[in-house]
């Protein structure tokens, strides 16, 4: 929000020779972040003077329009002789007055103006727009001053424009919607120097009549909860909006329109009030404010037309929808040229409902900022006397005595506050007539003593203290202000952040890290060093995703948690499987000129519960009971947390050093083997199983085992599911439940044997359909406890073992921990353990 010092002047006495430095200290200290504090005397140097425009000659020839104009600014270029400008401005005239900087000045940028031949004549100095002068955006035009304005050619423009005074650029957080007004920086501003303040927003207005200014219907007095409007008849549709107007909002960023328009724009900056002014002589039949109906059409001002839904809130006449409520006004009730008769609006919207429908529309005017922030309603009948009073003004017309208005509006809740709360949580001594006098700044009223609502103190969500109590009534402007914690900010805000010591908590002693912390850390430390890269995926997914995974009607992970208000509209469900998201990651990265990549996630999934209802409601004065918590834990989802990995392109680069390698479905397991030994389970309980799921290929998929219960499944995705997310061919992928692991047992220190190995070599023919993994367990297990260790080395076929048949070669390591192994017993061990073998899968030694 931009807002002139001298527009802030009019509401609290600032000292004129406060510096601008403090007054940005100043607003800091409240916790309103400053963009900018810019004093406008500053930003153009050299001559700027009021220029009165003798004649135009349209140059043509070129690729747009060229004026040649000579402008009269007095004695300022020290001959008296007309001024020979180039503009290509075309909105004036002859004898307007504009705003000319002469040659030698310096506009803001660092731009100088010189004197120069263009377009085949002499141009010194230049007509200036308001973007050209820092005072707003708009370029669409020259700055062109009233008729009436005093000025006269050659005066010095700075004062005529507003450029002798200061602009401060503010960033207002969400909670403080109050302060997106001329009244609210006031009033902060009244605070933090102690000056008084006088509120435009206690101006004296008329009640509401029981005759209306014209029939209106709420039908949804939750979305809208105030409604106010009062007619202006007889008005002057040539009347200009008053230079000192425009001149503010130009200021503030807002282009001037027409009169009544620009004072709806103007009473929002002031008031911080919202409103909107109808063509009375253009809408037909009387208003009916409520929810729209599903598909119904709006074309808004922007010229954009929009499809509505059952959520938004539109103000209607016999044709149909005219506005979109609290965010724009629609074309055919719009103020025209030819208005006569305006009929202005002001009413209180719900803020919920406003953010929801600005976002799903993309529409964040300058309306719906604020209603979105909280605007107070008590300001709807001030806001209409105020802008009836200025159209009035400077556009004549009579205004209706009738005054409209529907006033649903509840009264502020109570807040019970223990007068020691703030010390309490903040660590400076409030005393309690500190903390009452600061609530009483805000606006507040504050009952001390026995909660007048007649609750127990002692329920109010804190801890007990001295046991006296404060009862706060916020006051209108203030909706952010509902709980305890709202009310202690405020009276740290206004004491002083300054006097809060920067004083570091003693961290109390620490147990280290949880078993689940230790293992999810060593996973992906252990996936980092294999030469994985680590990212962080939304948690979100569409709901197509499902199908695009393949997954069968029936699998669980088709049931996921809906947000009620997502990020995106496009993906408001929570993921049930890593995979989704993270092939998302992976895709976007292939986009983008990589071609081989390895990346892996750790994160939790969410799994709904069923047969849950909804959660209780609580609110946050009090700390929930244990019932309460019981009730709304059953309702949050399970969120197991997983690992997954995925693989495309070359997991070992060609070079000088030979070919490479490209990623295949054993990756992906032996990445599962990887995480599997990272948490510290041995290798006689992992199990490696070929299996069918979802979305993997049938015949490349293997399912990993603890214990003999499935932890998930890696291998190659299925084709169809590549070609359905536009992966490449042979993508591979491995998902695992880490918080289905059971914890790692105490592993014993390993005993290291100084006598020499016996290293034997088996080669086994036996059925293609068995997997190595299970033929690997039963050499462990016939073997004995002189085996060490055992490795898949070769795997053979050809016709000479057989169709169907296939040679599976170990490397067999034999070691005794106290004597050097004769050949005999080495030979003994291996016989024993090809003897399982033979007995399970009916294998033969090859050559044998």
């Amino acid at each position: 929000m931009r807002v002139s010092v001298s527009w802030l002047r009019e509401y609290v006495d600032l000292p004129a020779d406060l510096p601008t430095e403090d007054l940005e200290q100043s607003l800091v200290d409240l916790g309103i972040e400053v963009e900018s504090m810019v004093d406008l005397r500053r930003t153009v140097t050299g001559q700027l003077v009021v220029g009165e425009v003798r004649e135009i000659e349209e140059l043509t020839g070129f690729k747009k329009p060229i004026r040649y104009c000579l402008v009269d600014v007095g004695a300022a270029n020290g001959t008296g002789e007309p001024q020979q400008i180039v503009c290509g401005a075309r909105n004036f005239a002859p004898g307007d007055k504009v705003v000319v900087i002469l040659p030698g000045g310096v506009l803001p940028g660092n731009f100088t103006i010189g004197a120069r031949k263009t377009y085949g004549r002499m141009s010194a100095g230049m007509i200036c727009s308001a973007k050209e002068l820092g005072l707003g955006d708009d370029h669409s035009g020259i700055i062109v001053l009233p008729a009436d304005s005093p000025a006269k050619p050659g005066d010095d423009a700075r004062p005529v424009v507003g450029l002798d005074d200061v602009v401060a650029e503010l960033e207002i957080t969400p909670d403080r919607g109050y302060a997106s007004s001329v009244r609210g920086i006031a009033r902060e501003l009244a605070h933090a120097l102690g000056l008084s303040f006088r509120d435009p927003g206690l101006a004296p207005a008329p009640a509401g009549t029981d005759a209306p200014a014209y029939p209106v219907e709420v039908r949804d007095t939750v979305g809208c909860d105030r409604y106010a409007a009062r007619m202006v008849r007889g008005v002057d549709p040539t009347a200009r909006t008053p230079g000192w107007m425009a001149q503010r909002l130009t200021v503030a960023g807002i282009r001037s329109i027409s009169l009544p328009v620009d004072i709806t724009n103007y009473v929002m900056l002031e008031l911080g009030q919202p409103m909107h002014a109808f063509d009375a002589a253009r809408i037909t039949g009387p208003l009916v404010v409520r929810r729209a109906e599903a598909g119904e059409k709006l074309t808004t001002l922007d010229g954009v037309a929009r499809t509505l839904t059952a959520e938004d809130m539109v103000i209607c006449d016999d044709t149909g929808p005219i506005s979109l409520a609290a965010v724009m006004g629609g074309e055919t009730s719009e103020v025209v040229a030819g208005t006569t008769d305006v009929l202005f609006e002001a009413a209180h919207w719900d803020p919920v409902m406003v953010g929801r429908t600005a976002r799903r529309h993309k529409l964040f005017s300058e309306a719906a900022k604020r209603w979105e922030r909280g605007v107070d309603p008590a300001l709807p009948l001030v806001a209409l006397e105020r802008a009836v009073g200025l159209l009035i003004e400077h556009g004549g017309g009579v205004a209706g005595d009738e005054i409209l208005d529907i006033d649903h509006v509840r009264p502020m809740r109570p807040v019970v506050l223990p007068v020691d709360l703030p010390s309490r949580r903040i660590g400076v001594d409030y005393p309690a007539q500190r903390v009452v006098d600061l609530l009483e700044q805000v606006g507040c009223t504050v009952v001390r003593g026995a909660d007048r609502l007649g609750e127990d103190p002692g329920e109010v969500g804190v801890a007990a203290g001295t046991g006296d109590v404060l009862t706060v009534t916020p006051p209108t402007w203030r909706p952010d202000l509902t709980d305890p914690a709202d009310l202690v900010e405020e009276v740290v805000r206004l004491d002083g952040y300054d006097r809060v010591p920067s004083v570091l908590p003693t961290a109390p002693a620490g147990r280290g890290l949880t078993a689940a912390q230790r293992r999810r850390r060593a996973v992906a430390r252990a996936l980092a060093e294999r030469g994985y890269v680590e990212v962080l995926a939304h948690p979100f997914a569409a709901p197509e995703l499902a199908d695009q995974l393949g997954l069968p009607a029936d699998d669980p992970r088709r049931s996921a948690v809906r947000l009620a208000n997502p990020l995106s509209e496009e993906e408001p469900l929570l993921r049930t499987t890593l995979l989704g998201p993270l092939l998302g990651i992976l895709k976007r990265n292939l986009g983008r000129g990589h071609r081989d990549l390895a990346l892996f996630e750790v994160g939790a999934v969410f799994h709904p519960r069923p047969g849950v209802g909804s959660p209780p409601a609580m609110g946050v004065d009090r700390r929930p009971t244990d019932a309460e918590f019981a009730a709304a834990d059953a309702v949050v989802p399970d969120q197991p947390r997983h690992v997954a990995v995925v693989l495309a392109g070359d997991i070992e680069p060609a070079g000088w050093w030979g070919a490479g390698r490209a990623a295949g479905w054993a990756d992906a397991v032996e990445a599962g083997r990887d995480v599997l030994a990272a948490a510290d389970l041995p290798a006689d309980r992992i199990e490696v199983r070929a299996a069918e799921y979802a979305p993997w290929h049938p015949g490349r998929c293997a399912a990993l085992l603890v214990d003999g219960v499935v932890v998930g499944h890696a291998g190659e995705l299925h084709p169809s599911v590549v070609a359905g997310l536009e992966l490449p061919r042979r993508t591979c992928a491995m998902e695992l439940n880490l918080d289905a692991l059971a914890a790692a047992p105490v592993a014993p220190a390993p005993t290291v044997s100084g006598f020499p190995p016996a290293l034997i070599d088996v080669a086994l023919v036996l059925d293609a359909s068995v997997p190595a993994e299970q033929v690997q367990q039963a050499l462990v297990d016939g073997a004995g406890d002189l085996l060490e260790g055992v490795r898949l080395f070769d795997v053979y076929a050809s016709e000479q073992l057989g169709a169907g048949r296939r040679s599976l070669a170990y490397k067999l390591t034999f070691r005794a921990p106290d004597r050097t192994l004769t050949v005999e017993e080495a030979v003994a061990a291996r016989d024993a353990a090809v003897a399982v073998v033979t007995e399970r899968f009916g294998a033969t030694l090859r050559g044998a």
